[in-house]
């Protein structure tokens, strides 16, 4: 057995543990189950600590439970969420489950024949027999109102600052998640629940419904919230989450989202987030010190999550379409990027279109430059860029004698055009 503790504990990634859990674990091969809130059919980064707590756990000789919770995500979780979540059919519930599933098994073992393999679950099936009448005999009755009320995530929503209050559906999410934790010791003899610090409460539901409903001992843990040094939300990027799904998120921008990453967000990052030992970072850290301009431990980390959330292929595109814009690129460099990575590294740049028909018989360039996407303000401007040796279409300079065809289109419908060394301009063929 290897210290599961010890482990996420160098990482930085123990809250709060709770006595005894580290001595549990070292006895024998234990069960540990994370929820996962289904309500979309990929998982974002903000799910990748409790996926790799998880990883951990299994890599340390245990078995662990992915808990998608099905039944739990139709009813809203007042832990740190000021308003209600939306419901979901069973239909949708059972699509995202599937896609869920297929993220995590880039992480997590499901196939093996061994003890450990780890397994997915779902509280819905459990659930969704169980009675209202027969939920409030046989739970509801273990667990006192007063116990319900001193929880953070409860008080939170009953406080005169919260303008909405809380609803009773909402108030007895605790006990749903409780008896999950329950269910999961009788049928699967999980004895630990691992999240994040403000799942504290939900997760103590449970091991006092194990206590007193089973005489049973179970344990509870969670890591940090993750944040940023610069006080923004991790996770998030100005165009919202950043999701696992290439479909949703792009490889390009998953990979530069990490490249971003500050210096001091780094040094926490790259303990969380890849499976590096300990001599390693430590010694990659000491050399990202020394120069931090050569952005090593952003570089390390950028390419060790991608290839595991995505592929090496991904991340060698990744890196081709970096330096598109930020080294130096060919244009059949170029003519290899993806419609979707080409549009997010030119994110922001100026377009226009031009019809194909126009290109049939050919354009000349100050045409295009000027008349068709208004790059120039006048011809004589954008002669005098030609003869400055300034213009470049798909990263070749040019000169006036030029004439734009359907043979220069990146992905059958793009130009990228440019002027000195950082004026981009995207034409788009319609």
């Amino acid at each position: 057995m290897k210290n599961f503790i010890e482990e996420v504990t160098w990482r930085g990634m123990l809250h709060d543990v709770m006595p005894g859990t580290e001595e549990h674990l070292m006895e024998q091969m234990r069960v540990a189950y994370v929820g996962i809130d289904p309500t979309a059919d990929s998982l974002h980064i903000g799910h990748l600590v409790g996926v790799m707590l998880l990883k951990h756990f299994q890599l340390s000789g245990h078995k662990p439970l992915a808990l998608v919770g099905g039944a739990t995500g139709m009813i809203g979780d007042p832990s740190g969420k000021s308003n209600e979540r939306n419901l979901l059919d069973e239909a949708t519930l059972r699509h995202n489950q599937e896609a869920i599933k297929g993220q995590l098994s880039r992480f997590l073992d499901f196939t093996s024949n061994s003890a450990n393999a780890a397994e997915l679950v779902n509280n819905y099936d459990w659930m969704k027999e169980f009675s209202f009448l027969d939920f409030i005999r046989d739970v509801g009755k273990h667990i006192t109102v007063n116990y319900m009320m001193a929880k953070d995530s409860v008080k939170k929503r009953l406080t005169s600052e919260a303008a909405e209050g809380m609803s009773f559906t909402e108030f007895t999410y605790q006990l749903v998640q409780g008896y999950d934790f329950l269910h999961l010791y009788k049928n699967k003899q999980c004895t630990l629940q691992m999240g994040g610090s403000d799942q504290w409460g939900n997760i103590t539901t449970g091991t006092e419904l194990v206590r007193r409903m089973e005489s049973g001992k179970a344990y509870a843990l969670t890591c940090p919230l993750i944040t940023k040094a610069d006080g923004t939300k991790f996770g998030k990027s100005e165009g919202g989450n950043i999701w696992l799904d290439a479909a949703r998120t792009s490889p390009y921008k998953f990979y530069q989202y990490w490249l971003n990453t500050s210096d001091v967000d780094a040094e926490k990052y790259i303990k969380i987030f890849t499976f590096l030992s300990k001599e390693e970072i430590e010694s990659l850290t000491i050399e990202h010190r020394e120069t931090p301009h050569l952005r090593i431990l952003q570089k390390r980390l950028a390419e060790e999550i991608t290839v595991m959330v995505h592929s090496a292929a991904d991340l060698e595109n990744a890196i081709k379409a970096s330096n598109i814009l930020f080294g130096n690129s060919t244009s059949d460099d170029l003519k290899q990027l993806d419609e979707a990575t080409f549009l997010d590294v030119f994110d922001g740049v100026p377009q226009a279109e031009i019809t194909k028909s126009d290109l049939e018989n050919g354009l000349e360039i100050i045409i295009v430059l000027n008349e068709k996407t208004g790059f120039f303000k006048s011809n004589g401007e954008a002669r005098r860029a030609l003869t400055a040796n300034s213009i470049s279409v798909n990263r070749e300079k040019i000169t006036e004698e030029f004439v734009l065809s359907n043979k220069d289109l990146i992905n059958n419908q793009f130009v990228l055009l440019q002027s000195g060394k950082k004026n981009y301009f995207v034409v788009r063929v319609v």
